[in-house]
């Protein structure tokens, strides 16, 4: 009898399998196998007048999952729970028991920090009970975000026709929101700067005008720059010389925010591709060495690395770059971290980014790099320049011009190529020495807005004011522009970043949540929330009373937005329906506006742009063909959908080569495939799948084995 070991991912089961033997049967579990159910008072699948009760419900689509799991677990002499080292993870945990009818006393979970042989068989070396504060943790955020999704999108959709509202969502759309409302308020000032250009022999150098009579130059306007500079009228001395060495420490190693906004700025990646590309290095890629797990679990909080990685890792710098590149190990400990593994790093040192390159995509490549980078330059010793600040006076203006060379670049060995250093170069000067030419230069400059978020600095806002986990980012930000709430598109159309621009429905979302949820929809509620999802994982709190609390708090409001909201009707065309006659009205669908019925779902009728019509008619019904518009772009089909679903296909046929199948007799054809190139398969596929093999030139085929 084997011993059974459940993880989440199919792609981790034969990388573990392999490491603990023939004696251990890996499955997965393919993430979650039940959630709320939508049956009970208002379908949130929680009885709330119960004390929370919430009641489970296998998905769907893992009831053969289940059934698989528990016949194995049947046949098995022990079962470990191995899901991810998360909040999440643990729940997953518990729900398998629950359905698999284990003891929660056993001492069954599993839980590792990286896919590595030594991790793997130190974790089962440490088994541990299923941690119940993480999930009572995790049971509570579920149920306050299934009774705000569930009963605030339902009186939004009703009231305003907005598709959703959420805990995390609706407070990172109010950040979007109020942000353009600064941008839209923002009344930009003239301000001046004065620079001198001096010019010493071979070598040239800008100062700037720091003081005027005393106190910080303050200068509005031309006329004010001018009389300045007319005040110039003396000799440039070099009154003072500061020289001292300045040290640039690394940053720290990458917790998920921080590596989703690195690959943002650096690699022009989302958050969403980023976690997407990240989860495979970590769950394993086939190497030279069979599937090895590259890099330490993505989703964390804390910036800790483990005293065997750091050793490893001191050894690795002291002999490729020497013992002066060595650092120091740092931690910082941010508040409300759970710090409950280690940061994203590496999983072996030793393997080099280009060492593995040939088995890695471009993304998987680029995101390892800079996670590798990033990890070793965060144990490498500080970059130290040396820095002079030179002090000019003339009658009553103090200019400033600073120097920097970079005489070790410690840290910056490793991740220079994504940290700008430019050395700015000064003359040697004496104090006392009198310059004789100088150039003096009024400009003129505007105040700014405050800038709209991209990706990277929402994620950052996120972070930094307690708003969502980790985990959650990515998928928030892809919720607000699923449901139409904000567009992430460029400024300008020279510009390379992307930012948020609120859409006119999301601005009419935050406005009307604002209105009725202010106290329960902001930063400070948000963030608290969190914390006390935070002690309830480590028992400090009880969840029922945290959830009766909210519940106590939000149910009020939600009655008040009922009776007091004003409900929008969408806006009538003026015309009547041509099948029932009632108003026509403007909808708001998926890829635009339309005009249809405004007796839906009773009549269904859309009314067809004449202008959208082509000069061809429906082969099943006659009707006329139509322009439409769906999630792949544009396509044309019948004006008589639903009745009729016919769909113009605008694929050619396939060239014919005239020779045969040699499996089926059929003709052998020209096709395309996914990746653009050609090939000749058989015309009566799928039935048929042959396909003829390229033809070698004579010799290739020997070459290419002498080179191997």
């Amino acid at each position: 009898m084997k011993k059974l070991v459940i993880v989440e991912s199919p792609s981790k089961s034969k990388t573990i399998e392999k490491y603990l033997g023939k004696d251990f049967n890996v499955v997965s579990s393919k993430g979650h196998i039940r959630d709320l159910a939508t049956s009970g008072k208002d379908g949130l699948g929680i009885d709330v007048e119960n004390d929370f009760t919430p009641t489970y419900k296998i998905s769907k689509d893992k009831k053969d999952v289940v059934k698989q799991l528990k016949e194995l677990a049947k046949k098995s002499d022990e079962v470990y729970l191995a899901s991810d080292p998360d909040r999440e993870g643990e729940a997953i945990s518990w729900h398998l028991a629950s359905e698999l009818g284990l003891d929660m006393d056993d001492k069954n979970r599993i839980v590792f920090n990286e896919i590595t042989k030594p991790a793997i068989l130190e974790a089962f070396e440490h088994p541990r009970v299923i941690d119940q504060g993480l999930v009572h943790s995790q049971e509570a955020r579920r149920m306050v975000d299934r009774i705000i999704g569930f009963k605030l999108s339902k009186l939004l959709q009703n009231k305003i026709k907005s598709k959703s509202a959420g805990r995390v969502q609706s407070v990172a759309l109010r950040l979007i929101v109020e942000r353009e409302k600064e941008i839209r308020a923002f009344k930009s000032e003239e301000y001046w700067t004065i620079e001198a250009l001096v010019k010493k022999k071979q070598n040239e150098f800008i100062a700037e005008l720091k003081k005027y009579k005393g106190k910080k130059a303050k200068i509005s306007n031309k006329d004010e720059s001018d009389a300045i500079i007319a005040a110039c009228d003396g000799e440039y001395k070099v009154t003072d010389i500061e020289k001292k060495v300045k040290k640039k420490q690394s940053k720290m190693p990458f917790i998920t925010s921080t590596l989703q906004q690195e690959a943002s700025t650096k690699l022009n990646f989302s958050a969403k591709k980023t976690m997407q590309v990240a989860q495979k290095l970590y769950e394993g890629v086939e190497i030279e060495t069979g599937v090895e797990g590259l890099i330490s679990y993505m989703r964390t909080d804390s910036t800790r690395l483990s005293d065997m990685f750091i050793d490893a890792t001191f050894n690795y710098i002291k002999n490729e770059y020497g013992k002066e590149y060595v650092g120091t190990a740092r931690q910082k400990k941010v508040e409300g971290s759970q710090d409950a593994h280690e940061a994203c790093r590496p999983t072996d040192i030793t393997r080099t980014p280009e060492a593995i390159k040939q088995y890695l995509t471009n993304d998987q490549y680029r995101l390892y790099k800079l996670i590798y980078a990033r990890t070793l330059a965060s144990l490498m010793a500080p970059a130290k320049s040396d820095s002079v600040n030179v002090t000019i006076i003339n009658n009553e203006c103090e200019f400033s011009a600073n120097g920097n060379v970079l005489t070790f670049d410690g840290y910056l060995k490793v991740y220079g190529p994504y940290e700008s250093t430019k050395d700015e170069l000064l003359p040697t000067m004496e104090v006392g020495e009198i310059l004789d030419n100088v150039t003096l230069e009024g400009k003129q400059h505007f105040t700014e807005p405050p800038k709209r978020y991209s990706e990277a600095r929402l994620i950052k806002e996120m972070e930094e004011q307690g708003i969502g986990r980790p985990s959650t980012y990515a998928m928030i930000i892809d919720t607000l522009q699923a449901r139409g709430y904000a567009e992430l598109k460029k400024q300008t159309e020279t510009g390379k970043t992307r930012v948020f621009f609120p859409t006119e429905q999301g601005e009419l979302t935050d406005t009307k949540l604002q209105e009725f949820f202010e106290s329960l929809i902001n930063v400070k509620y948000t963030a608290a929330m969190e914390e006390d999802l935070d002690a309830i994982a480590v028992g400090e709190k009880d969840m029922v009373k945290e959830l009766r609390d909210f519940y106590n708090r939000f149910q009020p409001l939600l009655e008040k937005a009922y009776d007091e909201m004003e409900k929008i009707e969408p806006e009538k065309t003026g015309e009547k329906c041509p099948e029932c006659g009632s108003d026509m009205v403007i909808r708001n669908g998926r890829y635009g506006k339309f005009e249809a019925c405004s007796n839906y779902p009773e009549c269904k009728h859309i009314k067809q742009d004449e202008s959208e019509k082509i000069d061809e008619t429906c082969p099943n019904c006659g009707g006329p063909l139509v322009k439409k518009r769906g999630r792949f772009g544009e396509f044309y089909a019948c004006a008589n959908y639903p009745e009729c679903k016919y769909i113009k296909s605008d694929k050619t046929p396939p060239e014919k080569t005239g020779e045969m199948c040699p499996e089926c007799g059929k003709e052998l054809v020209k096709r395309k495939s996914r990746y653009g190139k050609f090939f000749i398969g058989c015309s009566g596929y799928p039935k048929c799948r042959y396909i003829k093999k390229e033809e070698k030139p004579e010799g290739e085929e020997t070459e290419k084995k002498e080179e191997k």
